[in-house]
């Protein structure tokens, strides 16, 4: 996999939150001549707390280049995007920012990649690549935007919810320890005055609280982050983990590549029941559920549900593999299922559009 390129993409007008904004991404081309056929554009989108690095880092038995490499040396163009309010993208004050703005300015990223990517003007020396497949994947919170895109802009050709649920995203802890409470906010209701419909629920737990700063950085000080457990398998390396929860918990000055420093506070939106299930209802395209063995989706096997209008809905589930799939060491069976979804879509489509003819 050779160095990606990076861009900024202005989203001013798609996000329409009176000042500019701009999304960065970064490409990863294959080989020219090493195309997929049907070709596949992969866009692919970072959960709450990392960055677009995420799909590219490497594990210490890694082969080079992380997820968007594995993919790359398959055949597809791989674009990592930062949402509006993470990495490198604009971070707007967080009350501008709600889950239908990031999806809209992740649907413009997406129209201005694929223009130049079709044009062939997206880098000297690559062909132009018409009527690519279109796929976004998105990691917990990215598959909750991915959602949201699709049911509001129709971006995609397919779409892979990793680690999310249509139904209720639920964080579990270690079993034994205290369950965690998340706030149920409605969309509807501003971050500023938010209605809480569990407050009954929030009041009574012992658990973890979703914006309890204090107490999760002094469980991570004495040896594990509530969510470790459902964020890293047991195998994964010790440093590894402790380095990636210590930053979830705020206790690094330097964070690692594939972490961002900012988090916008409307993620909370979409771990309300049925935060998105009007959008996810209404997807016509081929959906794939993918999650680990341990994860935030309670029941896998439910959430083809949530996608009543799917062309097509597949599900995987990785064994020995957490929330944060690409630390597993399972990952090249999670990746190799996303590639050979993905590949079938754009073969798929490929076939409709003859018949059509």
């Amino acid at each position: 996999m050779g160095t990606p390129i990076e861009l900024t993409i202005d989203v001013t007008e798609a996000a329409g939150l009176g000042m500019p904004a701009h999304v960065a991404v970064s490409v990863f081309l294959p080989d020219a001549d090493g195309l997929a056929q049907p070709p596949v554009v992969c866009f692919a989108f970072p959960g709450g707390g990392y960055n677009r690095r995420y799909y590219s880092f490497d594990m210490p038995d890694g082969s080079g280049g992380g997820e968007a490499g594995y993919h790359n040396a398959r055949g597809w163009i791989v674009v990592a995007c930062d949402h509006l309010g993470f990495g490198d993208s604009t971070i707007p004050d967080d009350d501008k920012l709600d889950l239908d703005i990031v999806a809209a300015a992740n649907d413009a990223t997406v129209r201005a990649i694929m223009d130049r990517i079709e044009a062939g003007t997206l880098v000297d020396n690559f062909p132009a690549v018409p009527g690519a497949t279109r796929i976004g994947i998105g990691q917990s919170m990215g598959g909750c935007f991915a959602i949201v895109a699709q049911g509001n802009h129709e971006t995609f050709d397919g779409i892979a919810t990793l680690g999310y649920s249509g139904i209720h995203t639920i964080v579990p802890t270690r079993p034994g320890q205290p369950e965690a409470t998340w706030p149920w906010i409605s969309r509807r209701s501003p971050l500023a005055a938010p209605k809480i419909y569990n407050l009954a629920a929030l009041a009574a737990s012992k658990g973890p609280q979703l914006g309890d700063a204090e107490a999760l950085k002094e469980a991570a000080r004495k040896g594990e982050h509530p969510f470790q457990w459902s964020f890293h398998w047991d195998d994964e390396p010790a440093d590894w983990v402790t380095l990636d929860m210590e930053a979830s918990a705020g206790l690094l000055d330097t964070l690692p590549p594939w972490r961002s420093a900012t988090t916008p506070a409307c993620g909370v939106y979409m771990v309300a029941p049925g935060a998105v299930a009007l959008e996810a209802a209404s997807i016509r395209v081929p959906v794939l559920i993918a999650v680990g063995e341990r994860d935030v989706v309670p029941d896998p096997w439910a959430e083809p549900k949530a996608f009543k209008s799917a062309s097509d809905v597949q599900l995987f589930v990785c064994p020995r593999m957490a929330h944060m799939h690409n630390f597993a060491h399972t990952r090249t069976l999670f990746w190799e299922r996303i590639q050979n979804w993905g590949d079938g879509v754009a073969r798929m489509r490929s076939l409709t559009a003859t018949i059509a003819d």
